[in-house]
């Protein structure tokens, strides 16, 4: 069969997407190819197709260990000859997919990275017929990155063992250092290089001032995500625990996943997640990667993250099926000075320090910025986009404002502090004496006989707390010790005596935040089923919800719901008209395809 062909017969889908062609013939000719495209762009048949057309087996390397079941049976529903090797089984089954392999009743052979350190392992390959070698999540060979892997290191050889067997690595997450690091690592410098656009436009990204986060989430889920699948991002198994437990106690279905958990349970609780409709998974960053799950219908993180890779990574895993979807962070002064004294109390050296704090100080812009935010992403992987419409920079956009005066105010008590009492303080007792506040602390060091008590009513509390943020965030100041003081930095003179100005972006007012949500549902793309058809799309949810559970599979592996939406708009009559729909193949159509039929006429 043609590529075009495999991609009618076997998925169901009547063209490719952007280069998603160029790839698959690239690869299918025996060409190399590093290929970065977003979550949700289709990555997985630019090596699926290519393992069909070409002779021989397809071997995935993925790190993916926990998803090889599902992402083998999801292909075996499409009627493709798949199998998988890795730790979770038991040597019988091991023996069974070896066997398949070597006889070449396999189309596709998933492999985690460290199986190819087993000589086993290589032996078997070297008997059989390889059509290809794909490595997915190819940033996991970047030492300096979130997901780094040391298996991944050794991938290396593959092109040394099989010269001639192509390869294609692929990642959702690239900068374009990053992009470099992977093609030195693996030795691809003759291999063609595929670059997709990482905008999501259906994503809509909104930070907010962290205010009481707990009831920000729970008013975000109640108001805009009842009832749907989700992820929230904490920064320790302590909170992802509390604020699974605080959901559950408002009648929001959450389970908790970090790496503190027993095995089992955190299996337990992904296979829930990815086979249960509406439920909301509180994590650390140790969930996420290679979840294929297409329904997830917002992102929240209530921490700062550490790099706009991991955001760009975390925030990419909602909306998989292209609809309207949310991407929200609570972030506040305190994420800022965690973030910096982490930095502070990491191993590795000074270099390694260095590229820590360039990764958050580019967070840290991307949070404070007053533009489009998407613009602002797209710049940082090194493209460029117009403003979107669907960001809350977009829907109400924040103002500037010279905040010189009131960075001076913070950086002069900072300086008295520490110069004249030889002490040193964090943002709460800054701001105390700014406002001029005879707190028990304040009384005890006599801080209220300071010159700068009381300097500072201009601004209510938040305000100065924001004041202190984007001074941290800037670099006019910076955190130091186990009690993260506040200490000036080489840049504070600049403000305090060479007449830098300081420019802030202004807390939001309530209204604004109102003015997103109203402003949602006419900036989201457009789903396009009529009401009628409401009713039908239901119907079918129920009927795949129940053959999923029949069948111990997630219910996006029968379809997904851009399907389904399909199916309820046409409300075909016929095999042929149903055969017609996007995402219904030949082994779907004659496996499900009267039973949807019966469903419609009833």
């Amino acid at each position: 069969m043609t590529s075009h062909e495999v991609l009618r017969r076997v998925f169901g889908y009547d063209s490719f997407r952007g280069d998603q062609q160029e790839i698959v013939e690239h690869v299918i000719g025996g060409g190399d190819a590093l290929v970065l495209m977003p979550t949700g762009g289709g990555k997985s048949l630019c090596y699926q197709i290519p393992s069909l057309v070409r002779d021989g087996v397809g071997v995935v390397v993925s790190p993916l260990i926990a998803l090889m079941q599902d992402q083998v049976d999801a292909l075996r529903d499409l009627g493709v000859k798949a199998g998988f090797l890795n730790s979770t089984q038991y040597p019988d089954e091991r023996s069974m997919v070896e066997a398949e392999f070597l006889a070449g009743e396999l189309d596709l052979l998933y492999l985690a990275p460290e199986r190819l350190r087993v000589e086993q392992t290589v032996r078997l390959l070297e008997r059989g017929k390889i059509a290809l070698f794909a490595i997915d999540e190819a940033h996991c060979v970047s030492q300096w990155g979130h997901d780094f892997r040391p298996d991944y290191l050794a991938l290396s050889h593959l092109h040394e063992r099989w010269p001639d067997v192509p390869r294609i690595a692929l990642t959702a997450t690239a900068t374009k250092a990053t992009h470099a690091e992977i093609a030195e690592r693996l030795k691809l410098g003759d291999a063609k290089h595929f670059v997709a656009s990482f905008d999501r436009p259906n994503i809509q990204y909104r930070i907010v001032p962290k205010n009481e986060p707990k009831k920000q989430l729970l008013e975000l889920i109640n108001t805009e995500h009842q009832g749907d699948a989700g992820i929230v991002y904490c920064l320790s198994r302590n909170s992802t625990e509390k604020i699974a437990e605080f959901l559950n106690a408002n009648g929001i279905k959450a389970l908790p996943y970090h790496a503190g958990l027993d095995a089992n349970k955190r299996a337990e609780h992904q296979s829930r997640f990815l086979r249960e409709d509406g439920l909301v998974m509180v994590a650390t960053i140790a969930f996420g990667m290679g979840i294929d799950k297409p329904d997830v219908r917002f992102v929240a993180h209530l921490d700062l993250p550490k790099s706009v890779e991991g955001y760009y990574q975390e925030t990419g895993r909602a909306g998989r099926d292209g609809l309207p979807s949310t991407a929200w962070l609570a972030y506040g002064l305190q994420d800022v000075v965690q973030q910096r004294k982490m930095i502070e109390d990491s191993d590795g050296d000074q270099v390694h320090r260095r590229k820590l704090n360039l990764h958050l100080d580019a967070m840290l812009a991307l949070c404070e910025t007053v533009e489009c935010r998407r613009v602002q992403l797209l710049e940082y992987f090194g493209q460029s986009g117009e403003p979107c419409g669907n960001c809350d920079t977009c829907i109400a956009p924040p103002e500037t404002w010279d905040g010189t005066i009131p960075a001076q105010k913070v950086l002069s008590t900072v300086y008295r502090l520490r110069n004249e009492r030889r002490q040193k303080f964090g943002a709460g007792q800054t701001i105390d004496i700014l406002l001029g506040r005879k707190t028990a602390k304040v009384i005890q060091f006599d801080h209220d006989a300071l010159k700068v008590f009381g300097i500072g009513t201009e601004l209510n509390e938040s305000g100065w707390r924001g004041v202190v943020r984007q001074l941290l965030a800037q670099g006019f100041l910076a955190v130091e010790g186990e009690y993260s003081t506040l200490v000036l930095t080489p840049a504070s003179e600049e403000v305090l005596y060479k007449g830098r100005k300081v420019m802030m972006r202004r807390e939001p007012e309530k209204k604004a935040v109102k003015a997103v949500k109203a402003a949602k549902a006419a900036k989201a793309p457009e789903v396009e089923m009529p009401a009628e058809a409401a009713p039908v799309f239901e119907k079918l949810r129920a009927w795949r919800a129940a053959t999923a559970r029949e069948q111990g599979v997630p219910a996006y592996v029968i379809f997904h719901d851009a399907t389904l939406r399909q199916i309820a708009t046409l409300s075909p009559t016929t095999l042929d008209e149903l055969g017609t729909v996007s995402g219904v193949g030949e082994n779907k159509l004659a496996k499900y395809g009267q039973q949807i039929l019966d469903e419609l006429a009833t």
